[in-house]
């Protein structure tokens, strides 16, 4: 544990590491201290939204098994921008990119510290793969822990989630609920503390790196206020020493089998469609490239892989439920025993496949079947190509079984005229509602459109009206929604041409999204800057790539 290979010992052995030294006794680090393994815990506290509110509390515990274990503890907090405080406003734009920022600044402090290795303790949507991504770049021995999932709200006898204050607000607009009852769901659908309960972003990222190999089996599953989520923050730490000694660095685990496994666990949950996006960017940062891993590989795997846990958005139960009903374990035991995930390892020294055989089902549960009896014979995801997205769309299909719609454009310029045109009546049964300029570059920042879908399933639209747009969608979106439009208006895409009134076909089984308009004659659109794009706004424009490769800012 004192060997001189620890980036360690560059900043703290020898005589003219003095000055550094001396800095480190005045915060409380003595000689013991600094002879150990010096171990960065980088969490995304914040008291601003329940996904993080915890994180501090945690990573004191996550300190004490470090400690434990043999290292130095060394703490460090990064941003955090909540996409369901943020949604539906201005602020939206800086989620996506707060993901970049977050992976950046993880990356700056622990090397600008020369640190050994790193647990990142993280809760809302940007913060997983934000940490997963610094991981790559990091290349140390490095654990994530999720915060975990908060707990169901209760209206009357009715478990419910932030999705429902959504959709609430879709019907209160339609007039079937009033001010009252819209007051009451908002009141008691977040009841304390930790990340979106249903299979959103937060909850398909935290199964996703457990697949990974990153996050210790089980440990993420544990709701965030459950008691045991103390202990199972010192107990990453001990496994992140563990990781040391045994030389167990992240990119060992960041395979395009392992994203390969993430993918299909993700689509067997009908999770949500950021996991695209997401996966595509750890694959970047850790150098693997499009011919190992890239977005066609989420068509196939869910044309290959049913839906075999019945979770929200489109299904009946929420993530605390499935830890109670088996878990991750008991998800990835019946992936094994389909045939439809391969063997990898994981941070604990352990492969996925020892950690599955020892899976334990609650008797009676209904949250996970099996492979053989399905939720739904295919999974959540399709690719689709054609002459509105020559580089890709991503489908959405969880909480339907459609495969095809057809029917005439009505197109946005921005979220809040689709939103406005929803919310006043004028979108009608079999229309393709399109919102443009929502992309990375356009928004800048991608926005997710949760607002506008949240209020179609509102108004009684969800299996009538299809979506498409440059933008993304929150994991708590359902319907037929087409998103990650590429390339993006911003950039040129033919997804600006589009007029009113256009045919548009969204075929999925043929992998088609396109419209019998002569896109091709009309002008090439000069699309305007947005008044957004001015200090880190107009750094995120100038640098980020397509959606379709994860829009990554990589070089």
């Amino acid at each position: 544990m004192n060997d001189r290979r620890l980036p360690s010992r560059e900043m703290v052995d020898g005589p003219a590491r003095a000055p550094a030294r001396a800095m480190l006794h005045a915060a409380g680090f003595d000689r013991d201290a600094l002879a150990r393994p010096l171990v960065a815990i980088v969490h995304s506290f914040s008291t601003v939204t329940p996904c993080n509110m915890h994180l501090r509390d945690l990573a004191q515990h996550a300190a004490r098994g470090i400690s434990e274990a043999g290292g130095t503890p060394i703490e460090f907090n990064t941003i955090v921008v909540t996409d369901g405080i943020a949604m539906g406003t201005r602020g939206m734009r800086a989620s996506l990119m707060s993901r970049e920022v977050i992976a950046d600044s993880a990356e700056l402090a622990v090397r600008g510290h020369s640190l050994d290795a790193v647990l990142f303790i993280v809760g809302c949507d940007k913060t997983l793969p934000a940490a997963a991504m610094a991981a790559a770049r990091l290349d140390l021995p490095s654990v994530i822990l999720y915060g975990g999932s908060i707990m169901p709200g209760r209206l009357g006898d009715k478990a419910i989630t932030i999705q429902d204050v959504f959709e609430a607000v879709g019907a209160h607009s339609a007039g079937t609920i009033d001010d009252a009852a819209l007051g009451e769901v908002e009141a008691v659908a977040c009841p304390g503390a930790g990340a979106c309960g249903g299979q959103f972003t937060a909850n398909t990222m935290a199964l996703a790196l457990s697949f990974l190999g990153l996050s210790p089996m089980g440990l993420n599953d544990i709701p965030a206020v459950h008691p045991a989520k103390r202990e199972a923050a010192a107990q990453a730490g001990r496994l992140l020493l563990d990781a040391l000694r045994e030389g167990r660095n992240a990119r060992s685990f960041i395979t395009a089998t392992s994203l390969t496994n993430a993918a299909i666990a993700g689509t067997a949950t009908a999770g949500s469609t950021n996991l695209i996006l997401h996966l595509l960017a750890i694959a970047r940062e850790a150098g693997i490239g499009d011919d190992e891993f890239n977005i066609d590989h989420f068509d196939h795997v869910s044309r290959d892989t049913p839906v075999i846990a019945d979770l929200k958005p489109g299904g009946r139960f929420m993530a605390p439920d499935m830890s109670a009903a088996g878990g991750t374990a008991l998800l990835g035991r019946r992936l094994m025993e389909a045939g439809l995930i391969a063997d990898a390892p994981t941070v604990t020294g352990r492969s996925l496949f020892e950690h599955f055989a020892e899976a334990k089902e609650t008797p009676g549960q209904e949250v996970i079947v099996t492979a053989d009896a399905p939720v739904k014979a295919r999974g959540g995801f399709g690719i689709c190509y054609g002459n509105i997205a020559p580089e890709g769309g991503v489908v959405k299909l969880a909480g339907h079984g459609v495969l095809r719609f057809e029917g005439p454009a009505k197109v946005f310029d921005g979220e809040e005229a689709a939103f406005d045109a929803v919310t006043h009546g004028r979108i009608e049964a079999g229309d393709v509602v399109v919102i443009r300029g929502e992309g990375p570059v356009g928004g800048p920042g991608m926005r997710e459109m949760l607002g506008v879908t949240a209020a179609i399933q509102g108004r009684g639209l969800g299996d009538s009206v299809a979506l498409v747009t440059d933008g993304r969608f929150s994991g708590a979106t359902y319907g037929f929604m087409v998103g990650h439009v590429s390339p993006e208006a911003a950039r040129g895409g033919p997804v600006a041409k589009l007029q009113d009134g256009d045919r548009i076909v969204i075929d999925v089984d043929r992998r088609v999204i396109e419209t019998d308009a002569d896109l091709a004659s009309r002008p090439a659109c000069d699309w305007p800057v947005s008044a957004e794009a001015t200090g880190a706004f107009a750094k995120y424009a100038a640098l980020v790539g397509s959606a379709s490769h994860g829009a990554v800012t990589l070089p």
